[in-house]
């Protein structure tokens, strides 16, 4: 077979973006050279990947098996191509790491120590943010790292990476009804208002319990607002730690709870972004710190 990298790229980019035309678009390109290109890798392949039936192209059932397969060696491309630019390049003169304001930033003092130790004439940025931040400023490239509470929907440009995971607190004000019920049921929490994490553009999000419920983009203005007595909530435990004690929260048992408890922490970076003796670095010390 002899298809080529631009062929796959002119099919996944027609089934992404809805069209011929409109794939065309996305790659700067004359609609029919991705017509073409298509066409022949059709013809390469031995079997059609689109109906063309109607007003628009829609993948046939051999097409969808391909679109998976396709993906996947675009992924491996972008990868290889990463790695030669790390192997011309060396090592990273500067370095940016985002990091979701609801981790755990103690556990990265001694990264950040350890760091300054290993590369002292690295210059380092560090920007906090919301989780959608995160992800947003490494696809962007104003991060080379992004450190975040696991979303169900990622830029397809990043991959993650777990480095750990972490359990959620159940936390209500004293004066919340719920607070005289140490071990609530289901029943209990949906008689009252839930607050629920999600991300800033309401694409990812965590499922709520009560059928009444509010949707926040922090867990650090979740716990304000369950300070409050607004509504209970689910945050990671150790931000319910940093501040219950001030501000007179109850942890409440979550026995009876069937939902996952585990909140996954990890990394993201762009696919196509290599990786050096830096980045290399962070990745192994995030392995041993979590």
């Amino acid at each position: 077979m002899n298809w080529t990298i631009d062929q796959l790229e002119a099919f996944v980019s027609a089934v992404k973006y809805g069209s011929f035309s409109a794939a065309a678009r996305h790659l700067g390109k004359a609609q029919s050279r991705v017509s073409t290109a298509i066409n022949n890798l059709e013809l390469d392949l031995g079997f059609e990947l689109f109906d063309r039936s109607a007003r628009l192209p829609v993948l046939t059932a051999s097409g969808e098996e391909m679109y998976i397969e396709a993906q996947t060696v675009l992924a491996q491309c972008q990868r290889l191509s990463a790695r030669a630019m790390t192997v011309s390049s060396g090592e990273e003169a500067s370095f940016t790491i985002a990091i979701d304001e609801a981790v755990p930033v103690t556990a990265f003092e001694s990264l950040f120590a350890l760091l300054a130790e290993r590369y002292p004439l690295l210059k380092l940025t560090i920007i906090n943010g919301s989780q959608q931040d995160i992800s947003q400023w490494v696809e962007a490239e104003k991060a080379d790292l992004g450190v975040l509470f696991h979303q169900d929907v990622l830029p397809e440009s990043l991959e993650f990476t777990s480095i750990g995971q972490f359990k959620h607190a159940l936390i209500v004000s004293r004066a919340h009804p719920l607070a005289k019920i140490p071990v609530p049921k289901i029943s209990d929490l949906t008689h009252y208002r839930q607050l629920v994490i999600r991300d800033r553009m309401g694409v990812g999000k965590a499922k709520p319990i009560s059928s009444n419920y509010w949707h926040i983009d922090s867990y650090y203005l979740i716990s304000s607002m369950v300070i409050r007595g607004i509504g209970w909530a689910l945050v990671p435990e150790h931000v319910a730690k940093e501040i219950w004690y001030v501000y007179e929260l109850v942890e409440l048992s979550c026995d009876e709870i069937p939902e996952p408890l585990l909140v996954e922490m990890g990394v993201v970076k762009r696919r196509d972004k290599g990786v050096g003796r830096v980045m290399d670095w962070v990745y192994t010390e995030l392995a041993k710190i979590f």
